[in-house]
């Protein structure tokens, strides 16, 4: 059993992370309303059932991929017991030969360590090299959860908040595919 934080509505901003930060300041000044948890590390998506249990939502999950050249990154956020097939995402991309991206790509685009790829680490790809794939099952539901650009701290938003308020002001769409 993780710990887990009551749900706050309002963050502390000290002993948080830039990206963090930078996440939970957006989301004010969007006037997005918010659940938040801190939490025991998770590191996988069992380990997320029990945060999913006291926000009330499932949290999603979210793979960081390339292409062979590396230079076209990919973010695709699917429901937790979803599996990705990468040769059914290459085909509706029309991108050949995707892979998992390197840590390295990963904290430089996202800002994240492996296990804390999220839609919220996008505030840091200032530069727009990544394309956010979203699930049409994930953009069609109610709510939205994911970690705060670490493993240590979740959310719950609004789905429709997340795609009209907060991706357009970090300069990102959803491409909504059918997984």
């Amino acid at each position: 059993m993780i710990h887990i934080s009551e749900i706050m509505t309002e963050a502390p901003m000290e002993s948080r992370t830039k990206t963090e930060k930078e996440v939970l300041t957006l989301l004010k000044k969007l006037k997005i309303d918010y659940q938040l948890v801190d939490n025991d590390v998770v590191e996988s998506m069992e380990e997320c059932e029990e945060v999913d249990q006291a926000l009330g939502v499932e949290i999603r999950k979210s793979i960081f991929l390339c292409n062979k050249k590396k230079t076209s990154f990919f973010l695709v956020v699917l429901p937790a017991a979803k599996s990705l097939d990468t040769g059914l995402l290459c085909k509706k991309i029309g991108i050949p030969n995707l892979s998992f991206a390197s840590a390295n790509y990963m904290e430089e685009y996202l800002g994240a360590k492996p296990g804390s790829a999220c839609v919220m680490g996008l505030v840091n790809d200032v530069d727009d090299y990544v394309q956010l794939i979203m699930d049409k099952e994930v953009a069609e539901a109610e709510w939205f959860g994911c970690n705060t650009g670490i493993n240590t701290s979740h959310l719950k938003i609004k789905t429709s908040d997340m795609l009209n308020k907060f991706l357009p002001q970090i300069r990102h769409k959803a491409k909504v595919i059918e997984l």
